[in-house]
């Protein structure tokens, strides 16, 4: 794992241009850079269709979704090597190579929405739309035993619609989605059971969408905090247990009864909802998306003792996962405009679907692998999971980094394989006995300080450092002092300080007299 630059501010050999300039001109806060994963991904076997979840749990990355079949790195879609999955896929952490546990999921919308294991990884608790588990019926929850893939026989609660939310502590199991009743009793959106299926007295009305042209409240995302015995919960709604005029989209409640202790009143404007929740122990971590103008689709970090606001970042373009990982805080969005964030971009007509914020003060770091809008509702990546140091994505996307890739990607903590484009060099004699050459910058998916090395026939001369980013390519120059009259031929290579790309040139240069 290796330590990625933070940006810091620099003295240009060359002006940077356009709005993009800007951005990079005002400088983001100082603090030492966190170290991230590496932004080439390793090789993963796909789906044909969305992945909407993933967990792990003893060696097994699980996926749900809406999908009939899996395939190897690099399989065109509908080959022949593919497996049939459906709904359903559970892959070795380590080796990333399928495994044959597969009960498919069936019936309803055909689709698994939420996956959570016990503390203990015996259980994996899956939720979603769907009447059957293998081949036993089930109402939008199931249960999986980890150690023999077989479906639980004690955990079959009946709920009435679908399951979008799931955590589970050592001795209760919380449910959030669009459901009113479980077990024949009214449960709206959010319910507690006993791991035997036995409901539990826990009870919170939710009531009321925050998302326009939406008459169907529901709870996204919830995450449980045992120790202050407290659930904070997530989504589109206005109203939590009667009272509309503080709650919207995000609220904390008792863990045992249900009753509101925490409204967080303001954090979540009109016409937004929460789509993530998690929490690391000490702080608790959202993303959230809306519809108009003046919507939050960023991410919120939040202190779990007093349910404090650390900081909220102001990027546009729906958050759909987070996950904490060491000091680094990783999300799957559509980010499109982050020019108010520190280290963020303007909008240039672009969607950035992965980033990595610093916990410490939200910078978004340098770390930008890439995948396509890709299929359904076309928001691209919609779920993150953390297995053995290894980051697993899925979601609808149909390319990584620009290449084919489907449902499925993966990014590891290994070495850096990719190196940065060489720019293209020209060069002039505008004084005797000065040349000039003149390139813009390259920039690198993990590493946002580069070292560009200048040889001057055949022979290393001289290296320059420069920041840039995909969205900020400043132009840069160096001047040499030669011989009048004499004739140089000069190259350019960029490093990022493991990997080198080609040279380039040579371009021939006389110099004046």
């Amino acid at each position: 794992m290796r330590r990625k630059n933070r940006p810091v501010h620099l003295v240009l050999a060359a002006a940077v241009l356009g709005t993009a300039a800007t951005a990079l001109a005002a400088g983001p806060a100082q603090a030492t850079g966190e170290p991230t994963l590496t932004a080439d991904p390793l090789p993963t076997w796909q789906t044909d269709g969305i992945v909407w979840a993933l967990a792990y749990a003893k060696g097994v990355v699980y996926v749900g979704g809406r999908f009939d079949h899996i395939r190897p790195p690099g399989a065109s879609p509908g080959s022949g090597r593919q497996l049939a999955r459906r709904n359903f896929a559970a892959f070795d952490a380590r080796t990333g190579q399928p495994l044959p546990c597969a009960p498919a999921f069936s019936g309803g919308a055909n689709q698994v929405r939420a996956l959570k294991p016990s503390p203990d990884g015996a259980l994996l608790y899956i939720g979603g739309s769907f009447g059957k588990a293998g081949s036993a019926g089930r109402s939008n929850t199931a249960a999986l035993r980890t150690a023999d893939c077989a479906v639980d026989n004690a955990w079959k609660p009946k709920v009435s619609s679908t399951v979008r939310a799931l955590d589970v502590t050592d001795d209760t199991v919380y449910l959030g989605g669009q459901f009113t009743t479980v077990q024949g009793q009214t449960r709206e959106r959010v319910a507690a059971l006993r791991p035997n299926g036995t409901l539990l007295p826990f009870k919170a009305t939710i009531r009321g969408s925050s998302v326009p042209n939406d008459t169907t409240p529901g709870v996204n995302a919830l995450t449980a905090i045992p120790k202050l015995g407290e659930l904070i919960i997530g989504g589109r709604f206005t109203s939590v247990n009667g009272s509309r005029s503080s709650v919207h989209a995000l609220a904390g409640l008792d863990a045992t009864t249900g009753r509101v202790v925490n409204t967080f009143t303001g954090w979540i404007p009109r016409r937004s909802a929460v789509k993530a929740l998690t929490n690391d122990g000490t702080n608790f971590y959202l993303g959230a998306e809306g519809t108009g103008g003046g919507v939050f689709d960023g991410r919120i970090a939040g202190r779990l003792s007093d349910g404090a606001m650390l900081w909220k970042d102001t990027c546009l373009g729906a958050t759909q996962a987070v996950l904490p990982y060491k000091g680094v805080l990783y999300s799957a969005s559509h980010a499109h405009d982050c020019h108010d964030t520190p280290g963020g971009f303007p909008d240039i007509n672009n969607r950035q679907h992965f980033l990595a914020q610093s916990i410490a003060d939200k910078t978004i770091l340098p770390w930008f692998p890439d995948t396509n809008d890709g299929i359904g509702e076309q928001i691209g990546p919609r779920a993150l999971t953390m297995a053995e140091g290894v980051l697993w994505a899925g979601g609808g996307f149909t390319t990584v980094n620009e290449a084919p890739q489907q449902g499925l990607t993966r990014f590891g903590a290994g070495a850096d394989t990719n190196a940065p484009q060489v720019p293209l060099m020209s060069g002039a004699s505008g004084a005797p006995g000065r040349i000039t050459l003149k390139w813009k910058a390259s920039w690198d998916r993990d590493n946002g300080v580069l070292t560009y090395r200048i040889y001057r026939d055949g022979r290393h001369l001289t290296s320059l450092t420069r920041e840039s980013r995909y969205w900020n390519r400043p132009d840069m120059s160096f001047t040499d002092t030669v011989r009048p009259g004499s004739t140089h031929r000069y190259s350019l290579d960029v490093t990022d300080g493991t990997n080198v790309s080609g040279r380039n040139g040579p371009v021939k240069v006389t110099a004046g007299k």
